[in-house]
């Protein structure tokens, strides 16, 4: 499996660079975000909202798990940090596979409930505002994907 890498040296390149990636974005691409709190996932959710022509603030779902978002293509963004059973069925499905592209920080609570072919990002601090950017595809359409963006 690939990883590829991006070093971030403040919170406008991280978003620039979501931006990049969500004029690759199709309907049912799956990103599973991680990394600790203020590592900059939600800075990045909002450079994919940007980069999909999504005019209305984008913040932290943090109390409501999940917030759709229009724009060129539905942004479904989920926080799952606070759910306390992963084992319970609320309905992930019907984003995965539906119009739009699912952004999921903190997957791994629910990663019984992810696709198995998904596209993970961990954002790690640095020194500084410095993020690394760390992408796993899994699965040739996101292989693609970072290919694409990588090129």
């Amino acid at each position: 499996m690939s990883k590829y890498q991006y070093t971030s040296t403040q919170p406008s390149e991280t978003t620039d660079f979501a931006k990049r990636m969500a004029q690759l974005l199709k309907p049912q691409d799956v990103i599973a975000l991680e990394g600790d709190l203020g590592a900059g996932k939600t800075t990045f959710t909002k450079g994919l909202a940007e980069g999909l022509n999504i005019k209305k603030t984008v913040n932290s779902p943090t109390f409501t798990i999940i917030k759709e978002y229009n724009g060129t293509l539905p942004l479904y963004h989920m926080d799952v940090y606070r759910l306390e059973d992963s084992n319970e069925d609320l309905g992930f499905d019907e984003y995965f596979e539906g119009n739009g592209v699912t952004v999921v920080e903190w997957a791994h609570l629910v990663e019984d409930q992810l696709p198995k072919e998904l596209l993970t990002i961990y954002l790690k601090h640095g020194d500084h505002d410095t993020r690394t950017i760390v992408l796993e595809p899994k699965g040739k359409r996101y292989e693609e994907l970072c290919k694409e963006l990588f090129s």
